[in-house]
């Protein structure tokens, strides 16, 4: 099966914008401030070629919120920011007030919270702009080192042989953090990912 085309990924990345612009306006209404969010590229890869630089992972530890997406179009998905840009982003939708130490506490709620809106707002523009009607599971949070990242994509399943990579830009006020959305596909999946977007280009 041929990987993606770059008309493919283009029209991934329009998708994946709309979501960006959806899921940006959700979060500024929690921290109350401007929030930009956006992708500025799309690529899907074997599991197999997968590496740090591929990833464009850089840090040792980062936080990470899990959640499955079943329907047509099955998927896990993987949110990732390093640790220090998950308390930063935690701490800008807590309340800059909130302390260091008090930070933890939250962490893990408000890091679901961010990784649901952020995954729900992609999904949803896929969903009504594709024409794939899709469910997901409660987002999950844990924080992982880059080895166990790297474990994680690099599974020996069959039934998740591709990855679907976006680099995110998420800018509060003038903090910037960068991020990295990881789709795991099945090759069934993907395929029917390429008829749906096909579709989508034909009615352009």
């Amino acid at each position: 099966m041929n990987i993606l085309s770059e008309l493919h990924l283009d029209a991934l990345s329009e998708v994946f914008n709309v979501g960006a612009g959806r899921a940006a306006a959700s979060l500024s209404e929690i921290v109350g401030d401007e929030v930009r969010l956006s992708v500025p590229s799309v690529e899907i890869r074997k599991s197999s070629e997968i590496d740090l630089s591929v990833m464009g992972l850089r840090g040792e530890r980062f936080g990470a919120v899990h959640q499955t997406f079943t329907g047509s179009f099955e998927a896990e998905a993987i949110l990732l920011f390093t640790e220090e840009h998950a308390l930063e982003i935690v701490r800008d939708m807590m309340g800059s007030q909130i302390s260091l130490e008090e930070l933890a506490e939250f962490e893990q709620e408000a890091m679901c919270e961010l990784g649901n809106i952020i995954l729900n707002a992609c999904l949803s523009a896929m969903a009504d702009m594709l024409s794939i009607p899709m469910n997901c599971s409660l987002p999950d949070y844990s924080v992982a080192s880059t080895d166990e990242i790297l474990r994680r994509v690099n599974n020996d399943d069959v039934n998740q042989s591709y990855l679907l990579l976006l680099h995110i830009d998420l800018a509060i006020e003038k903090r910037r953090s960068e991020g990295h959305l990881i789709f795991l596909l099945s090759s069934t999946s993907l395929k029917d990912l390429i008829i749906q977007i096909e579709r989508f280009l034909g009615e352009i």
